[in-house]
């Protein structure tokens, strides 16, 4: 699956859902939600969590969580691009050019 497929498939399944009407506030509000759920998932990866109501979890299960977290968040990005008629792969573009460009300058 290429990026733009799985931007497409977001699409189609947040439509299915009622999901994709919403405003580009309200998925930036649930993006900033999934931002901090991949902070507490690095959290307790880096450092652990100290949390009486929690069981411990197993390195697997953190690495689990993290993953499902940062997907999470991938897909919020994908979707709000969409939004605003930007292709996924012209992103992904995007990012190697800016970055290319800013440091051309060093090896």
């Amino acid at each position: 699956m290429t990026i733009n497929d799985h931007q497409q498939w977001l699409v189609d399944f947040y439509t299915h859902r009622n999901w994709y009407q919403y405003s580009p506030f309200v998925h930036v509000a649930i993006l900033t939600e999934e931002v901090g759920e991949v902070s507490r998932a690095v959290r307790a990866n880096e450092i652990g969590r100290d949390h009486p109501g929690e069981k411990a979890a197993t390195s697997a299960e953190k690495r689990a969580n993290l993953k499902e977290e940062l997907a999470d968040t991938l897909d919020l990005v994908l979707v709000l691009s969409s939004l605003y008629d930007i292709d996924a792969q012209d992103l992904l573009e995007a990012s190697e050019k800016k970055l290319t460009a800013r440091f051309k300058n060093e090896k």
